[in-house]
């Protein structure tokens, strides 16, 4: 990883604060997902948080926390999916109180999406929510990160890539966060990166996390 690339991440967000809301959201899922194959995570029907997951798999593999390492919950896995691509929406139904649900999606909230949610919500699992303002989803969420197009700084996509980031970052001795490095783990399809200011952003942070579209 690039020191160089990092300084400049947190030089270009800091003064926006998004660095510190983005931190303490992801601080929060790293302390809350310590099951292994605990961390679920979930989107709408059309839009399913494909390269979050990879990111998470890739990050929580490297950084040794195996309680990050994430299950995509797919609406409707085709018959012959991969096993890491096949776990469909009745897993929901098995939640503990020892998992956690991380709910990413791009747009409101359908209402059987929600219906889940508060399903997984009453079996005792810790709900996490990173949308675009969905008042809705964030009154079930325990903790919500709204990335609002209007003045975020970053695109949905970007943003993603951060948490996924910050989420296996580890204080060090010196107050600096730390990551691994190592070999890839399972691959998902990929979103490719936006255009403009917010597209150089997700770029870069495709560079740091050490990860690139396929």
């Amino acid at each position: 990883m690039n020191a160089d690339q990092v300084a400049t991440l947190r030089a270009l967000l800091a003064p926006t604060g998004w660095l510190d809301r983005t931190a303490l959201f992801a601080a929060a899922l790293r302390r809350t997902a310590q099951t292994p194959h605990g961390l679920l995570i979930v989107g709408t029907a059309e839009d399913e948080p494909w390269h979050m997951t990879a990111h998470l798999a890739d990050e929580s593999r490297l950084a040794g926390l195996p309680g990050l390492e994430p299950t995509l919950i797919r609406w409707a896995p085709p018959a012959g999916a991969p096993g890491h691509l096949s776990v469909s929406l009745d897993r929901l139904r098995e939640a503990s109180r020892r998992e956690t649900l991380l709910v990413v999606s791009g747009q409101l909230a359908p209402a059987e999406l929600l219906e889940r949610v508060s399903d997984v919500r009453r079996l005792g699992a810790t709900v996490f929510a990173l949308d675009q303002g969905d008042p809705e989803l964030e009154s079930i969420a325990h903790e919500a990160l709204p990335v609002r197009q209007a003045d975020a700084p970053v695109t949905f996509d970007a943003a993603q890539h951060l948490v996924s980031a910050t989420a296996t970052e580890i204080p060090g001795a010196d107050g600096e966060p730390r990551q691994h490095r190592g070999d890839r783990g399972p691959r998902y399809p990929r979103s490719a990166p936006e255009p403009g200011l917010r597209g150089r952003l997700a770029r870069l942070l495709d560079t740091v996390t050490g990860t690139q579209p396929d």
